[in-house]
C-alpha cells in the first residue's frame, strides 16, 4: 500500500540517517522511480526531508525531527516474532511485515539503543535448511497460517508414502514447526493429533469451520514427543560393525547423529587383526537392511559388517555387482 510505504519510507530516514534513493529502494523492494515519488510526495506532506548532492549525499530528515506514527499492524504484530528469521518469515507470506515492523521498533528506540540493535542485526543470519539440498516449496504455508491463527479448518489432499499415497483429510491446525529448513503442520483430525510435511500437501482449501484449540496443549512439548516417537518407531535393529580411524572420523557427515552417538559409546578396541591399529567394534542401530547397506557403503573400506547375516549378504552382494560393472568395462 502507498501509505503504508511511505511510513516505511519515513522510518528508514529516521533510524539510519542519510539514505540514498537507491537504497531506499533496495530496502522496501521497489523502483528507485517509486523511492523518488516516494521521498517527493513525503516533501509535499510537510515531511521535513531534504537532500544532499555530491558524492556520499543523499535523502535525509531535518535534525530533531522524529514521528511518531510506530503503531503496528495486526500482521506487523505477527510479523516481529520472526524480526530475525528473514527466511522463514518470507515462507510464511510475511516478508514486508516483517521489514515494516523491524522499521518501526527501530524508529522507536533511542539513538544508542537503535545503534546496537542495528549491529547485533547486521553479524547474525539465520540459513535453515542444511547443507546439499535445496530450500523446499511450500506454496499452501501462507494459507496454513491463516488457519493457525484464525482458527479455521482446512480441507487438504495430501501425498503420504504408504498406499494409499494420495488421500484427502480435513485438519484442524494447531501449529506450524520449521526443522531443518522443513515446515511441518501440527493438527487435529478424527483420529487425534497428527503431524503433517507441509510441502506433502497438493491442495488445500480454507473452510468456514471453526474450532477451539485444546488449552492445555503445548506445540514444544508436542514436538519433543513427537521426535521422540519417531527416533523409536524409526530404529528396528542393530547392526555390529568394524570402523576404521577414518571411518570414525567420516561418520558423522554420513550417517544420523544417533549412528554417531551409539558408535562413541559402545566402541571397542579390537586391536590390528585387520591391519591397521586404531580399528573398532560398535554396535549401531539400523532401520532397515536396505537403508544400513546404503548408508554404511559410503564408507567404502573404512567399515566392516560382523552381524547379522543379512546385512553382510546384502554389503557383499553389492560389493560383488559393482566389481562386476567394472571389471567388464
Amino acid at each position: 500500500m502507498p501509505a503504508s510505504r511511505l511510513l516505511s519510507v519515513l522510518l528508514l530516514l529516521q533510524s539510519r540517517g542519510r539514505l540514498s534513493a537507491q537504497a531506499i529502494a533496495d530496502e522496501l523492494n521497489v523502483s528507485v522511480r517509486t523511492a523518488y515519488r516516494d521521498l517527493a510526495r513525503l516533501q509535499t506532506a510537510g515531511v521535513p526531508v531534504y537532500a544532499e548532492t555530491g558524492r556520499g549525499g543523499g535523502y535525509q530528515l531535518l535534525d530533531g525531527y522524529r514521528t511518531r506514527l510506530t503503531g503496528m499492524s495486526e500482521g506487523e504484530a505477527r510479523a516481529l516474532f520472526f524480526a530475525g528469521l528473514p527466511g522463514p518469515a518470507a515462507d510464511l507470506g510475511l516478508s514486508a511485515e516483517v521489514t515494516a515492523a523491524r522499521l518501526k521498533l527501530l524508529a522507536a528506540l533511542p539513538t544508542a539503543l537503535a545503534e546496537e540493535a542495528s549491529r547485533v542485526a547486521a553479524v547474525f543470519h539465520l540459513d535453515a535448511p542444511g547443507w546439499y539440498r535445496e530450500p523446499e516449496q511450500a506454496p499452501h504455508l501462507p494459507l496454513l497460517v491463516d488457519a493457525v491463527l484464525t482458527r479455521r479448518a482446512v480441507d487438504v489432499r495430501y501425498r503420504r508414502w504408504r498406499a494409499p499415497q494420495e488421500v484427502e483429510r480435513r485438519l484442524r491446525p494447531y501449529g506450524l514447526v520449521l526443522k531443518s529448513g522443513t515446515w511441518y503442520l501440527v493438527a487435529a483430525t478424527e483420529k487425534g493429533t497428527a503431524t503433517y510435511r507441509v510441502t506433502q500437501i497438493l491442495d488445500a482449501t480454507l473452510g468456514d469451520e471453526r474450532f477451539d484449540r485444546p488449552a492445555d496443549f503445548d506445540l514444544g512439548a508436542y514436538w519433543a514427543a513427537y521426535l521422540e516417537d519417531f527416533h523409536a518407531r524409526r530404529y528396528t535393529g542393530t547392526a555390529t560393525v568394524r570402523l576404521s580411524p577414518a571411518g570414525r572420523r567420516r561418520l558423522p557427515d554420513n550417517v544420523a547423529p544417533e549412528v554417531v552417538r551409539a558408535v562413541d559409546s559402545t566402541a571397542t578396541p579390537i586391536g590390528d587383526d585387520i591391519g591397521d591399529d586404531g580399528w573398532v567394534e560398535a554396535v549401531i542401530p539400523t532401520e532397515s537392511i536396505d537403508h544400513a547397506r546404503g548408508e554404511l557403503l559410503r564408507l567404502g573400506t573404512d567399515v566392516v559388517v560382523v552381524a547379522p547375516p543379512e546385512l553382510r549378504r546384502a554389503m557383499a552382494t553389492t560389493v560383488e555387482t559393482l566389481a562386476r560393472a567394472y571389471g567388464s568395462s
